[in-house]
């Protein structure tokens, strides 16, 4: 039996303190925001269709809110991981959300501060003794403007004990869709496509809805590897000089000896960039690459924490229309998107209030399920809405 301890020690110079910032090196381009919206099964014509979009109230195409992740040089996870804790990996956990108001949309160069906030140790079925670190993201634009703060979970263990445990009840061998089933999952699929087309550019009004309303359920899928691979390739990050990394990496995180590499090396982007391309080498490979998901715990190729928060920010978005907004999402993630799998999302409608601010906020609690109702993730959040 692998020895049951965790040594976090590391990981007390991080806490409260501000780490490294990631950078851009151009300004975004439409392209980009085609690319995150196409690659998160999002198609919400605001964000791709160049006709469409002008005739918005923006008048131009936006990013949406979750945009503000693919920003970062790591998925946001860069300051919940901070800090050496050997023999370990890392899974997402969560992400909480504070949206401020400004858009985003081609031509703004972002970045983001980084803080450390703080990390816990407690035993869990899946690992063992697991570390819960918790870092912040502050994202702004070039005017100086905070666009939203993202305070990420990392769930960080021992995989040889992960393996033992054998947690993971999903089989390793992918779920089998025949084709009426397909063809029955994209009727539900555009089901969902068409309330965002039936919205358009009109207001969802705060009167127009109630606590115990259910907003429409959002189906998509089957994940693949190909499906993943096309979310790893929207994130700028994974483009060779797209963005301004640490010379040498991000240091000795403590990641198993097969997960690690040269991720995030700026020094080794420009010897062999091919080295760096965590899709292929280093700790997220797992993702891709069933032999790897399986030496740190997972069944089969599984999906990226990020893409899971923007799933849900999407989602929400989507029903609030272009003239609504979500101010606060926090999104606890149970376990990951598999490859086979179909991702099943619903929410309903809590609370109606006014917050400290004047605005009418709907709160609502959201859930996302695969096709064997397993919850994989749960939120809560506030959408501000017009009133007129």
């Amino acid at each position: 039996m692998t020895e049951q301890t965790l040594d976090t020690s590391d990981l007390d110079q991080y806490v409260g303190k501000q780490l490294r910032s990631s950078e851009s090196f151009e300004p975004v381009g439409n392209n980009d925001i085609r690319r995150w919206v196409q690659a998160m099964h999002y198609p919400n014509r605001l964000h791709y269709d160049r006709d469409y979009a002008a005739q918005s109230r923006q008048g131009q195409i936006i990013a949406p809110q979750s945009f503000a992740v693919a920003m970062d040089d790591g998925h946001g996870a860069v300051p919940a991981c901070v800090g050496k804790i050997p023999n370990s990996h890392l899974i997402f956990g969560g992400d909480e959300w504070w949206f401020y108001g400004p858009t985003m949309k081609a031509g703004d160069m972002i970045r983001n501060e980084r803080f450390g906030v703080d990390y816990v140790v407690k035993e869990t079925a899946f690992a063992g003794p697991t570390c819960f670190q918790r870092g912040d993201n502050v994202y702004y634009n070039q005017d100086g403007d905070k666009i939203a703060t993202q305070r990420s979970t990392g769930i960080r263990y021992n995989p040889d004990l992960a393996r033992e445990m054998q947690s993971q009840t999903a089989s390793e061998t992918e779920p089998e869709w025949t084709d009426a089933q397909i063809a029955d999952l994209e009727e539900k699929k555009f089901k969902w496509i068409q309330s965002l087309h039936d919205l358009g550019h009109g207001k969802r009004l705060f009167d127009s809805v109630e606590a115990g309303d259910e907003l429409p359920t959002r189906v998509f899928g089957p994940h693949s590897i190909a499906s993943l691979a096309t979310e790893w390739r929207a994130f700028p990050q994974n483009l060779w000089g797209a963005m301004r990394l640490p010379e040498g990496g991000p240091g000795d995180l403590g990641w198993v000896d097969e997960m690690n590499g040269h991720e995030q090396d700026a020094t080794m982007q420009r010897i062999n960039p091919e080295l760096t391309d965590g899709g292929y080498y280093g700790p997220s490979r797992g993702h891709l690459f069933p032999r790897y998901a399986q030496r740190i715990g997972m069944p089969r190729g599984y999906g990226y924490g990020a893409s899971m928060g923007a799933y849900i920010l999407d989602y929400l978005a989507g029903w609030a229309g272009e003239y609504g907004m979500i101010t606060h999402c926090n999104s606890h993630y149970r376990g990951p998107v598999f490859t086979g799998d179909i991702t099943v999302q619903t929410a309903e409608i809590v609370e109606k209030t006014t917050d400290e601010e004047g605005r009418s906020i709907v709160k609502v609690k959201s859930a996302m399920k695969n096709q064997e109702d397993t919850i994989l993730a749960t939120a809560t959040a506030s959408i501000a809405l017009p009133t007129s």
